[in-house]
């Protein structure tokens, strides 16, 4: 079958599918990415608690539920979506990343390392999981662990600036002053907005 022609097409041929095999968990889960691009949220999200009715091991399908949970503000249902998705696949870092991210947010920094410490063991090149851990170290207090969390998110991606911000703020904790004041440039050039009681604190150290 030849590849779609444009979203319009893909959206059709797995509305094609549906009819055909309405019990398709994986021609509903492609729906829904379509109607994603398309930004019909409420339409998506029929059709992929559709697939997951049809096919309970798809956890691509509950991380994206939970994506959409999330763009409502529903952190509650997120979380809920993102459980059903390790749950159904074991060792699926994308779910323990959403939940740990999902924790960090309702300021449970425990459950949140838990989460996230798993996600990056099964995905070492998940950047956005480094990040929220390096961050959740330093809410945590736990600065070296941030800082080492951090540089691995950086070898990852050079030029992401909130794991530049968080090494300012953790080498400010620490004393290292010109290591602060590096990264915090760093994070500005890359036009991060980093909060204003972290550059105040960076400029007063300048040497």
């Amino acid at each position: 079958m030849s590849k779609p022609k444009n979203i319009d097409e893909f959206i059709n041929r797995n509305r094609a599918a549906i009819a055909a095999n309405p019990e398709c968990g994986t021609s509903r889960y492609n729906l829904a990415v379509g109607l994603l691009g398309l930004q019909q949220y409420d339409e998506a999200k029929k059709e992929l608690l559709a697939a997951v009715n049809c096919c309970p091991t798809l956890a691509e399908a509950y991380v994206l539920i939970g994506g959409i949970c999330l763009r409502e503000g529903d952190l509650e249902g997120c979380l809920k979506y993102n459980k059903m998705a390790i749950n159904s696949r074991a060792g699926f870092a994308e779910g323990h990343g959403n939940i740990g991210f999902v924790y960090l947010q309702m300021g449970k920094i425990d459950d949140a390392i838990y989460h996230l410490e798993k996600a990056v063991r099964w995905n070492p090149n998940f950047l956005q999981a480094f990040s929220n851990l390096g961050n959740a170290y330093l809410m945590q207090g736990k600065i070296d662990d941030s800082i080492e969390t951090n540089k691995k998110a950086i070898e990852l991606e050079p030029n992401f600036p909130v794991a530049h911000t968080n090494l300012a703020i953790a080498y400010l904790e620490k004393g290292l002053t010109d290591l602060a004041v590096e990264h915090c440039d760093k994070a500005v050039a890359l036009g991060y907005e980093v909060p204003e009681e972290i550059l105040a604190e960076v400029d007063k150290v300048r040497s």
